[in-house]
């Protein structure tokens, strides 16, 4: 059995291996054990405090094998970006040229260097184990953020984005990186990626502020804008499925498709049902359809089965409620794992 919980310090050799199989664009996820355990320290402390509106925290939470005890798979969410850590992007734009004499009425499209000092909140930091991508863990790995988003909505900004990772080669290699921002930064893309998690400032500085015309791009440079690598293709299924679109935003440094929706349009948020745990039941052979979660910041959530009991109370197996750490007269959270479900 899998389930969520949010991260701590205990978590950060596990999480240091994750980080090594993660691949280049995983910008979050850098390979480097002082900067995750800081990651994780922010964390803590954010799980920590009262809230009354986000201020830039981040969320981390990992997926646990409950027969080792280890994490095998990580995600989260960044409370609201902005203030002295402004959020970058190329906005994807048509601007028209006109000529009377030529008779002349071309569209062309640009990149255009936009900066958010006032959200949104960022899912992100997702990656799964290969070995557990399977029965379903991917899902629960990115649906749990949304039953915790749900759960405590005045902790997060109220439009909700994901920056998918672009095509980056084996190597680490970006055909768009090689194309603009090697020419203003001299540093290869690995290492770009890499100072973005210690400071942002240098970002500020070099990026150039005019925009891009794109067909004056290579074409191998052109060809990747927007698009998602492969091995993000079925996280960004989910969260199309959960009602995510493209916004017209690209990453500065790849070319990475940027998608987003409000947080209350969110399918696992707008579906989602409180209840309480009345008690256990022998649900071990029923199909785990949903998602269930405590209702806590000692944050809980995996897959189950569920038998209501009656519209404001659920049974679910003893080892489920167990892993949730639930008693008889808990709240729970509980969503159908997949759109269209009960």
């Amino acid at each position: 059995m899998v389930f969520i919980r949010p991260i701590c310090a205990a978590d950060l050799d596990s999480l240091f291996d994750l980080a090594g199989q993660s691949g280049y664009g995983m910008t979050t996820l850098p390979p480097d054990r002082a900067v995750l355990q800081r990651r994780i320290e922010e964390s803590e402390l954010a799980f920590s405090l009262k809230m009354e509106k986000p201020r830039g925290e981040t969320y981390l939470f990992v997926l646990e094998d409950a027969a080792t005890a280890k994490a095998v798979g990580v995600c989260g969410i960044v409370s609201k970006v902005g203030g002295f850590d402004p959020f970058y992007s190329y906005r994807i734009r048509d601007q028209r040229h006109h000529s009377t004499m030529l008779k002349v009425d071309k569209i062309v499209p640009i990149l255009e260097l936009t900066v958010s000092y006032d959200g949104p909140a960022i899912v992100g930091s997702l990656f799964l184990l290969p070995q557990f991508r399977k029965n379903g863990n991917g899902r629960l790995l990115s649906l749990a953020r949304f039953l915790f988003m749900a759960q405590f909505p005045a902790r997060f900004d109220p439009h909700v984005i994901a920056e998918m990772r672009g095509i980056i080669d084996a190597q680490g290699r970006s055909a768009f990186w090689d194309a603009v921002g090697r020419h203003f930064f001299g540093v290869d893309f690995p290492q770009a990626d890499y100072l973005t998690m210690a400071d942002k400032e240098f970002i500020a500085n070099l990026m150039p502020k005019h925009p891009l015309y794109i067909p004056l791009l290579p074409p191998d440079a052109q060809a990747v804008i927007g698009k998602v690598h492969p091995d993000t293709q079925p996280a960004l299924k989910i969260l199309t499925d959960e009602g995510f679109t493209f916004e017209k935003l690209v990453d500065i440094f790849e070319a990475g498709a940027v998608y987003g929706c409000d947080l209350k349009t969110i399918r696992s948020v707008r579906e989602s049902r409180e209840a309480v745990y009345r008690g256990s039941a022998s649900l071990s052979q029923a199909p785990e359809d949903y998602l269930v979660s405590n209702g806590r910041m000692a944050f809980r959530a995996c897959k189950a089965a569920i038998q209501r009991v009656d519209d404001q109370a659920i049974n679910l197996d003893l080892e489920v409620a167990k892993q949730l750490d639930l008693a008889p007269g808990d709240p729970v959270r509980y969503v159908s794992m997949r759109a269209g479900g009960k």
